[in-house]
């Protein structure tokens, strides 16, 4: 896939952003540890036609911490990236961590949204103080300490790929490794071990776990657009409360709690399922094309 990346500035901050694909625009706002470069779910969309556009969301990346000060400051400047590229409507594609600013984002801006989607998403309070993950999580992926845990997870994922994924599939899946291994193939193995060598944390992800925070149940209630809330029945990451928390909120919302592996819903053998549901869900939501080809580039 052909990836264009650039970085949009405006009020004295920064947003990085890519760009993948021609056709409807879909803005993704990704998952905790990631940012614009991430490649999990994209293919199978740039193939079916969509533009893909993925911010650094706030903290990530090249983008400024500083758009992170609130979850409704940070949708302000996505709405002002989608300005820039002279974009009115977009379906929004929020993934795990990135949950709450999709959600936000659809109740802040119900004009620019045609559709929502919600992949392994949080919906709600997540991790929390209490949490050993919270605790552990402020001392492994503080902007300080980041760069080495991943350049580590990297080392390892790339020495000893089968190993590493069998170590770390326990914290993504509710699954016995005995099942893990029935529903993951080698080129899924080495799916996981790029991710380890992509991602990062930046500032990002501790803000993540602060705006998580943030989000209301009126910013659930207040969502107009229609809603496809997508989560793995086997998720151990994001648990099956907040796929189930989002559909009872949200006024035009379908859910579909698919067997997959686990939370990283786009390898594994049934990845092919999401894309499907997925694809499904846009087609049925198109957009008109006076909203989206004001500009030759998409």
């Amino acid at each position: 896939m052909e990836r264009r990346v650039e970085l949009f500035s405006v009020d004295d901050v920064a947003i990085e952003y890519s760009v993948i694909g021609k056709g409807e625009p879909i803005f993704v706002f990704h998952g905790g540890h990631s940012n614009c470069r991430e490649e999990f779910g994209y293919k199978g969309l740039a193939e079916s036609g969509y533009s893909i556009i993925t911010p650094s969301r706030a903290g990530y990346g090249k983008t400024s911490e500083a758009i992170g000060e609130s979850l409704t400051a940070a949708c302000e400047y996505y709405a002002k990236l989608l300005d820039h590229l002279q974009i009115e409507q977009v379906h929004v594609l929020a993934i795990s961590a990135g949950g709450p600013t999709g959600i936000r984002f659809a109740s802040l801006f119900p004009q620019r949204v045609t559709s929502l989607t919600l992949e392994s998403a949080v919906s709600k309070e997540w991790l929390t103080p209490k949490d050993l993950e919270y605790k552990a999580a402020h001392i492994i992926f503080r902007p300080s300490v980041e760069r080495f845990t991943w350049k580590m997870l990297g080392f390892f994922s790339n020495s000893f790929s089968k190993l590493m994924f069998n170590m770390m599939s326990s914290q993504f899946s509710s699954l016995s490794k005995e099942d893990i291994k029935q529903r993951i193939g080698d080129d899924d193995v080495a799916e996981f071990k790029k991710m380890n060598n992509r991602q990062r944390s930046g500032s990002g992800f501790l803000i993540d776990l602060k705006q998580a925070k943030e989000l209301t149940g009126q910013d659930l209630r207040s969502i107009s657009s229609p809603v496809l809330i997508l989560h793995s029945k086997n998720d151990g990451f994001i648990s099956l409360e907040h796929p189930y928390h989002a559909h009872k909120n949200i006024p035009h919302s379908e859910i579909s709690i698919i067997d997959s592996w686990g939370h990283l819903i786009w390898i594994g053998k049934l990845a092919s399922e999401r894309d499907e549901k997925l694809i499904s869900f846009l087609v049925s939501h198109k957009l008109e094309d006076s909203f989206f080809m004001k500009r030759n580039i998409y």
